[in-house]
């Protein structure tokens, strides 16, 4: 994690904004850089620049912060959503809720309803105080956008840190997540949207509230028909926060007079006592 920079005499067009590099403020063609919008419009960092916002942000976090980063995936781990067209006749009744009782934890969103999981304020509130985090989701960049201000309205826990669609529309990769590896931890029900990263991985337990997803997980009754909820303090999150706090610990657990070089928060999340899901 040692930082390095370039000693080359000419611009090395390390930021460039809607192709303008920030230092020389030379207009750029064909330049090989990588877009990070989701932070600036228009930022496309250098592979140089990446390693080294990489390097430094990692240091500030665990130097200055005591901080490792953490990339929480978005539906089917933090919420759950359904068209609302597509609710079964015993789910129905949640539209004349939605407004009332419920609108703390069922919001809507074009025509669909967008179900918070039990527990993730709490959890949220307390893995701030140890981890830098992200939201990286497949969906739309309206959406996640969408989702991410309806879990976290004031910006106090993802920032402007939401990947998307847009940036990665093929598959989930730490190249977008400005940090080095052997400090992040990634939560996401699916193994397979994470084929270079899965040392990083934990997998939850997918959350399903509505019918529609129920076929393919159970014969029973969904959450909604059921009028009830997974539970908040014994559910996938709670149990997951106590894994986190865990290995938050065991990366701080030895200080930090140890060269960082020889800190890797994927050897802390292997072994047998490790549950595959969380």
């Amino acid at each position: 994690m040692s930082l390095s920079s370039s000693s080359g005499n000419n611009c090395g067009h390390c930021f460039v904004r809607h192709r303008i590099c920030l230092a020389c403020k030379k207009k750029l063609c064909g330049v090989e850089v990588r877009g990070f919008d989701y932070l600036f419009p228009g930022l496309h960092l250098s592979h140089e620049a990446v390693s080294f916002t990489k390097c430094l942000t990692t240091l500030i976090s665990i130097y200055k912060h005591k901080k490792l980063h953490l990339v929480l995936d978005l539906d089917n781990t933090l919420v759950h959503s359904v068209n609302i067209s597509k609710l079964s006749d015993a789910e129905k009744y949640l539209i004349e809720e939605a407004g009332s009782d419920l609108k703390n934890n069922l919001q809507t969103y074009h025509g669909r309803f967008i179900k918070i999981r039990p527990f993730v304020n709490e959890f949220l509130e307390e893995a701030n105080k140890l981890f830098n985090m992200y939201v990286y989701t497949k969906c739309t960049f309206r959406y996640g956008q969408a989702v991410a201000r309806m879990i976290d309205p004031n910006k106090i826990y993802f920032g402007d840190r939401v990947i998307t669609r847009k940036e990665s529309p093929n598959r989930k990769t730490l190249d977008l997540v400005l940090a080095d590896e052997r400090g992040i931890l990634i939560v996401d029900d699916s193994l397979v949207v994470w084929p270079d990263h899965k040392q990083n991985l934990l997998q939850i337990t997918r959350y399903v509230y509505f019918r529609q997803d129920y076929k393919n997980i159970r014969a029973n009754s969904s959450f909604a028909e059921m009028k009830r909820d997974e539970s908040a303090n014994r559910g996938a999150l709670a149990n997951l926060l106590i894994f986190l706090k865990g290995i938050h610990n065991g990366f701080f657990s030895c200080g930090l007079e140890e060269d960082l070089d020889s800190k890797d928060v994927r050897s802390l999340i292997k072994g047998p006592s490790i549950p595959k899901r969380c």
